[in-house]
């Protein structure tokens, strides 16, 4: 079993800054993948960045790219999004989510352990 945390969301302007944080705990040391992922009211859950545990290979949706970016501590098991130049359309609850086996790094469905999110404001 493995446990995420996620922390770091609250209420920004547009064109500023947040770090989320994602704590992996528990059978940590199995996992092979962290993803981001959000939802917004009404839509449904998409992927926005995911890094591989082994390598630290990256990847980001492109409405993010260059302009948000996850990092790993392995030391630590956590897993951190560093979100700049945010816009109104980011405003949504971001989860963070693990597993053992994630092949498909931008399915939801990859994902065995999920965090409760939190929430992202961008205030235009």
């Amino acid at each position: 079993q493995v446990q995420v945390v996620e922390s770091g969301g609250g209420l920004v302007q547009a064109g500023g800054s947040l770090r989320l944080t994602c704590a992996a705990s528990g059978r940590a040391f199995s996992i092979n993948a962290i993803g981001w992922f959000r939802q917004a009211p009404g839509k449904e859950r998409e992927f926005v960045a995911g890094i591989r545990w082994s390598g630290g290979t990256t990847y980001y949706a492109d409405s993010v790219k260059g302009r948000f970016t996850i990092s790993r501590d392995n030391a630590k098991n956590t897993v951190y999004l560093q979100m700049n130049s945010l816009k109104s359309e980011d405003t949504a609850v971001y989860y963070c989510a693990t597993g053992l086996s994630v092949v498909f790094i931008t399915a939801p469905s990859s994902y065995n352990y999920w965090g409760q999110g939190t929430q992202v404001t961008v205030s235009s």
